[in-house]
Formats: C-alpha cells, sequence, structure tokens
C-alpha cells in the first residue's frame, strides 16, 4: 500500500483553522470596536441633547422665578393700595360723624358759655373754656349728657375768674371731657 504523509496536510489545516480564528477574532474585535463606538457616540448624543433640555428648563425655571417675583411684588403693592384704599374710605366714612359731632357741640353749647379749645383723641373730647357761671357750666354738661351722640361729661377742673371783661366777676374758667357715643347707624338721628 501507499503510504501517504499526513502531518503536512493537518498543519496546514491547523494553521488555516488559526488564521480563520485569528481573523473572526480580529472581526469581532472590530465590530466590537466599532459598536462600542457608535453606542458612545449615541450616548454622547443623548447626553448633549439631555443637557440642551436641562439649559432650557434652568432659563425657563429662570424666567418663572422672575415671574414670581414681579407677583410678589404686585402683591406687596396691591396690599399697600388696598390699606390705602380701607384709611381713604375710613376716612371718607368718618367725615359725616366728625361734621355731626361739631354741629352737635354747636348745638349743645349752653347760653354764656364759649370755647377756647376743643380736642378730639379717638372718641374722646376735650374742651376748654369760659362761663358766665359756673350753673352755664352745669347747664352745658347736662346738655352734653342729653345728647344721643355724647356720654359721660366730666368736669377736670374749675377756676373762678373774677377778672374777666367779657363776662364779669362770677366767670369761670373749666375744662372738661366727654365721650363721643355715636355709632353710623345713629347718623341719619337729627
Amino acid at each position: 500500500m501507499a503510504t501517504i504523509n499526513l502531518l503536512p496536510w493537518r498543519q496546514w489545516e491547523r494553521e488555516r483553522k488559526k488564521s480563520q480564528f485569528l481573523a473572526s477574532l480580529g472581526a469581532v474585535f472590530a465590530l466590537g470596536a466599532v459598536v462600542i463606538m457608535v453606542a458612545g457616540f449615541m450616548l454622547n448624543g443623548e447626553v448633549d441633547e439631555q443637557n440642551r433640555l436641562n439649559a432650557r428648563l434652568e432659563g425657563d425655571i429662570a424666567e418663572l422665578d422672575n415671574k414670581i417675583k414681579e407677583i410678589a411684588s404686585l402683591d406687596a403693592k396691591r396690599e399697600e393700595l388696598l390699606a390705602r384704599m380701607r384709611v381713604i374710605q375710613e376716612l371718607q366714612g368718618n367725615r359725616p360723624i366728625i361734621v355731626r359731632v361739631f354741629d352737635e357741640v354747636a348745638r349743645k353749647l349752653s347760653k354764656g358759655v364759649h370755647f377756647n379749645s376743643l380736642k378730639m383723641k379717638g372718641s374722646t373730647l376735650a374742651v376748654a373754656g369760659i362761663a358766665e357761671s359756673n350753673n352755664r357750666i352745669s347747664s352745658l354738661m347736662r346738655n352734653l349728657d342729653g345728647s344721643v351722640w355724647f356720654a359721660n361729661p366730666n368736669l377736670k377742673s374749675i377756676q373762678e375768674d373774677p377778672e374777666n371783661t367779657d363776662y364779669g366777676t362770677q366767670a369761670s374758667e373749666f375744662e372738661l371731657t366727654f365721650l363721643q357715643k355715636a355709632t353710623k347707624s345713629k347718623e341719619g338721628d337729627s
């Protein structure tokens, strides 16, 4: 029989498979590198897109913060204007009452009495004046006590003024306080 030596063929086959394996390994390595690069580019693109979105959101948030500050400023101005309006309305509402109080004081003023000063603090009125006699001061106090607008007349001091040229030797200087008790509902009363 003929002798066939298969060793070189096996060695060539081994070399061929080895080179095929190395080529496959190189192709897989190259393909892996390409896949990794493509994935890296895709991830970088997504990160860049997310950064753009974040920047846009930060801009929108800053704009909204400015609007919130503006709204807070407008609210403060609104409260200030409302407070001013309340003060003005209160003054407008009290204006007829003040007029009515002064009118009522003039109506209750007794003959032979005149005021040197009239001060109002809150609902308390303080009067300083001169009267012809103590009876005139008593009459004034009764008139004030009988008024629907005033209450609690209180004589603080009384001094004789015999040298008064207007009322004579029985003239007296006095200080008197009384309370305003009228409310807006009594404004229509006469």
